[in-house]
């Protein structure tokens, strides 16, 4: 299968050698490597023209955020395999071999999560897949966990950060896109719902590993203003409505807790952020409603089935 890896880029260019070069040392070698420039100021475009000619540069005149940047990336791409990787991440060789190779050996995977391992310490996890629980909040499986072969075992999960995630083209064409209005941060938790929605599988693979500098790319305030809004707005498109009316009352638990959280801590610019993202989810309401009806409308699975996948609250 001919692949497309597809690399968002803001003002990265002290990331993007580390990154392209081990791409470069890839032994799957049918792929595309397309980088997606949010409108840098930074030396980013002169980098790749004149030190990666293989580079597919797409240049924007603006920064459309992650989603925008992959899904332009996707667009253009000639891959029946969609990887998406982080600007800060360095692949090992075997990396998108293996993700390739899962996908063509499972027809009910249609994406894959990586391994992803912290940049500077190597033995430390980031990511082995999502998770997802019934009161609404996604998360890493194994962050901060040494990699000492507890997650060395090949099974599916509930999605794939998208820092190190690989799609078959036919997934993205049926379900969509990543969704723009999310902007960056949880596009790929809404993806891997509407994905599961459609009764397709998630598949971690333990040998794609990738090692990323966390925060490198983004982190701060903006993270928390776009948590804080768009895990609200999973839960508005994507919970079915039997759950939603099951869990509806630790889900808003869950959301007064944060901005209690929060509103502890108001001095700190993160905080507030996140308190101004809980208020922008209420805002973007409507339109999420509205996304709602249609996600809902294709759901393919069970809601048992679904609910089997969610991780337990205490």
């Amino acid at each position: 299968m001919f692949a497309s890896v597809i690399i968002p880029n803001w003002n990265g260019a002290r990331l993007l050698p580390t990154c392209l070069d081990s791409l470069r040392s890839q032994t799957y070698r049918h792929f595309e490597t397309i980088v997606v420039d949010n409108g840098s100021t930074d030396d980013s475009v002169q980098l790749i023209t004149q030190h990666y000619p293989e580079v597919v540069l797409i240049k924007l005149p603006q920064n459309r955020f992650f989603s925008g940047a992959v899904n332009e990336g996707i667009r253009r791409s000639r891959g029946e395999i969609i990887a998406v990787l982080n600007n800060d991440t360095e692949v090992a060789p075997q990396w998108l071999a293996e993700l390739c190779t899962a996908l063509e050996g499972d027809p009910q995977a249609r994406l894959c999560a990586s391994k992803i391992l912290l940049f500077d310490r190597r033995d430390t996890i980031h990511s082995a897949g999502d998770f997802y629980t019934c009161d609404g909040r996604p998360g890493n499986r194994g962050v901060w966990q040494k990699d000492d072969g507890r997650f060395d075992d090949q099974i599916y999960v509930f999605g794939a950060c998208a820092g190190a995630a690989a799609y078959r083209r036919s997934l993205l064409e049926e379900i969509g896109l990543f969704d723009e209005d999310f902007g960056g941060y949880c596009e790929d938790v809404d993806l891997s719902f509407r994905a599961q929605l459609a009764g397709y599988r998630c598949r971690y693979v333990p040998t794609a590993r990738v090692y990323h500098h966390l925060s490198a790319s983004g982190g701060g305030e903006v993270a928390s203003f776009y948590c804080g809004r768009n895990f609200i707005n999973v839960i508005v498109k994507d919970m079915p409505p039997g759950l939603l009316r099951k869990y509806i009352l630790r889900i808003v638990w869950t959301q007064l807790r944060l901005a209690g959280e929060a509103l502890l801590h108001l001095c700190e610019p993160a905080a507030r952020a996140r308190l101004r993202g809980q208020l922008a989810a209420l805002l973007q309401l409507p339109l999420m409603l509205h996304k709602r009806q249609e996600i809902q409308g294709r759901r393919k699975v069970s809601e048992e089935y679904i609910e089997s996948i969610l991780t337990p609250t205490s």
